[in-house]
């Protein structure tokens, strides 16, 4: 692997995810401040991942036509402008302004980031690779909400200022950083071939459960350890608790998709993300339901990594542009995740929380039942 590539890639996914997640603990905060219910919150959370969505088709071609490296730079870019317009708005207005802002960047540092990573790595090594830069992505996670924590004691404008300094760092990193030895552009196949693969089809499917699933606890886990008691202190710490536990599970489940496959760790993965989700909705104090979201967020940490290699696995053989490949997929996470956030939080204001809960879970239970009949053919074999 070129070390220096995977710490390039893994520090930008992880300064996007830190800003993403620092949410969680300043969410009751924001919501007493600002009057938002718990569809407004759900909007706060899920309005990143529409500019997600709106900036992955985008940065695709961009990432095509132009190279990873200009469009990581370029991402950094608007991904310091969020940071700032996040850390000085004083209206709900601005703060969903930057969140969306901060989506649009995060599509294209992901996107162009993987696809740097996919391009300078071997097919033997790629799970791997794609392993720690989304383990990256996950310690990014947990760190945000200690980041979180921070600004709900000196402030928004100190806490989030910093990360637009840090993205100027990892920029003149990346300027630095040469692009393997792959041409922009010399790809030969229409993304849309993508769209009609049953192998890549089944990887965007890998997404679409975990992601809404993932939306829908970052919206109501806040906010239920708020009534519990928990300080946003204590609620960036138990979220930093299960991010660590993630961010060990990415890249020891990316060696396992290079040596044994998908298959059995997806169904596994969906099984116990299933009975998890539900889970969280019966625990009565802070310990339980803290331990019940570790457990949780590494269940979903199972079905990152193997989806991801699939994704890069299809473009090649497709001869697609990798870029095309992840922008796809953020678009595929986006939507997802920005659905779980927003329709989760709108069926807990309607049924309470176990009804959105619920639902999440069936979707995992219902996945995990067809794909546990299913035989590991070619259509989801990882093997080159």
């Amino acid at each position: 692997m070129n070390r220096r590539l995977v710490i390039l890639v893994g520090s930008v996914v992880l300064l996007d995810t830190l800003f993403y997640a620092a949410l969680a603990p300043l969410l009751p905060s924001l919501s007493s401040e600002f009057g938002l219910n718990k569809g407004g919150a759900g909007l706060l959370v899920g309005i990143y991942p529409i500019g997600t969505f709106l900036g992955a088709l985008p940065a695709g071609w961009a990432t095509a036509r132009y190279g990873p490296r200009p469009t990581v730079l370029v991402s950094l870019v608007v991904m310091a402008a969020a940071a700032l317009v996040f850390a000085f708005g004083n209206t709900i207005e601005l703060l969903y302004l930057g969140r969306l802002l901060q989506g649009l960047a995060g599509a294209a540092s992901w996107t162009a980031g993987l696809a740097w990573l996919a391009q300078g790595t071997s097919v033997e090594r790629r799970g791997e690779a794609l392993g720690f830069g989304i383990g990256a992505g996950v310690v990014g996670a947990q760190l945000g909400p200690v980041l979180g924590s921070v600004a709900h004691l000196i402030g928004r404008g100190p806490a989030f200022a910093g990360t637009a300094v840090a993205a100027a760092v990892i920029a003149a990193f990346a300027v630095r950083t040469p692009e393997p030895h792959v041409e922009s552009g010399t790809t030969n196949a229409s993304p849309i071939s993508l769209l009609r693969n049953g192998r890549y089809l089944f990887a965007l499917m890998i997404f679409v459960i975990p992601s809404m699933a993932f939306g829908v606890i970052e919206v109501l886990v806040p906010l239920r350890l708020n009534e519990l008691g928990s300080s946003a202190e204590l609620i960036g710490l138990i979220f930093f608790l299960a991010g660590t536990v993630e961010a060990i599970v990415s890249p020891v489940v990316g060696r396992l998709s290079d040596s044994v496959g998908v298959l059995r760790i997806v169904r596994i993965g969906m099984f116990l993300a299933a009975v998890l989700l539900v889970s969280l909705y019966f625990p009565t104090t802070v310990l339980v339901l803290a331990f019940a979201l570790v457990l949780c967020s590494a269940a979903i940490g199972m079905l990152w990594v193997p989806a991801g290699k699939l994704v890069s696995l299809a473009a090649e053989r497709l001869d697609v542009d990798q870029g095309w490949a992840f922008a796809f997929q953020n678009s595929t996470w986006s939507l997802s995740i920005g659905a779980g956030a927003t329709l989760g939080g709108a069926l807990a204001a309607f049924g309470g929380d176990l009804l959105a809960y619920g639902a999440a879970g069936a979707l995992c239970a219902v996945v995990g039942l067809v794909m546990f009949g299913r035989r590991p053919a070619a259509a989801v074999s990882s093997d080159p």
